[in-house]
């Protein structure tokens, strides 16, 4: 598409045999074509959750009200080289969640510590949690087979928490 300026006396040039009359015409010649604005996509990037019983701290009080960021491939990685991960994979999920979970309560920081010390059903929860806003709901897809033609689904995500 060709773009022309407008000419100083405020009208555009037309193009052989397009000559068109009307108060729309003339209003749309007289301004200069601009770009639509830009529309700029913001992503969510945290994500608020409840615990089903919440984390007791040493003073007893009971924390459930958390937030949860996405994961990045440094937060899958990084745990990858600590020890205790390579001495037992289960605890995988302890550490990840230690770097993931942004907010629990009033607690000034949560680590794999405040992790590791929750009740199963909570760790349980989170491990959920955490593959739902990961993975947007997309561990699933749809395939046909190859020998008799029928369709079927197929898991994507991994088993376990950190497996893609």
């Amino acid at each position: 598409m060709r773009r022309t300026a407008a000419r100083a006396g405020g009208a555009a040039p037309e193009a052989p045999g397009t000559a068109e009359s009307g108060p729309e015409s003339a209003r749309d010649s007289a301004v200069p074509a601009q770009a639509p604005p830009l529309r700029q996509d913001h992503l969510r990037t945290e994500f608020p959750f409840q615990l089903p019983r919440g984390y007791v701290d040493d003073a007893g009080t009971v924390h459930r009200d958390g937030v949860m960021r996405l994961s990045t491939a440094r937060d899958e990685l990084v745990p990858l080289r600590d020890v205790r991960v390579q001495e037992n994979p289960a605890y995988l999920s302890v550490v990840l969640l230690g770097r993931v979970i942004t907010r629990l309560g009033t607690l000034a920081m949560v680590h794999d510590g405040i992790v590791e010390n929750m009740f199963a059903s909570d760790l349980a929860f989170l491990q959920d949690f955490y593959r739902q806003i990961n993975a947007e709901g997309h561990t699933r897809a749809a395939v046909r087979c190859p020998h008799c033609t029928e369709p079927f689904e197929v898991e994507l995500g991994g088993s376990r928490l950190g497996e893609s």
